[in-house]
């Protein structure tokens, strides 16, 4: 179901811009656009949550102790 959402008419103009160089439709670009941000924010948060990570220095150690587990998977006898 469509929803409409009110934007600032430089946002609008250069949605359009956007829309008419990539051949889509304003939907399609808003979409395209609201799903890159999403990802930016989700790496931001996932960069944040490693640095608190590092600041802790038993936890990092624990998480490079699972690292190493797991890389220890990468010898499975397969051929590479």
């Amino acid at each position: 179901m469509a929803e409409t959402v009110r934007i600032e008419p430089v946002a609008h103009a250069a949605l359009s811009s956007i829309a008419r160089s990539k051949s889509l439709s304003l939907t399609e670009a808003l979409s395209r656009a609201v799903e890159s941000y999403r990802r930016e924010v989700f790496l931001e948060a996932m960069v944040s949550g490693f640095e608190e990570l590092r600041a802790d220095p038993e936890a990092w150690a624990g998480e490079q102790a699972e690292r190493a587990a797991w890389d220890a998977t990468m010898g499975d006898g397969l051929d590479e």
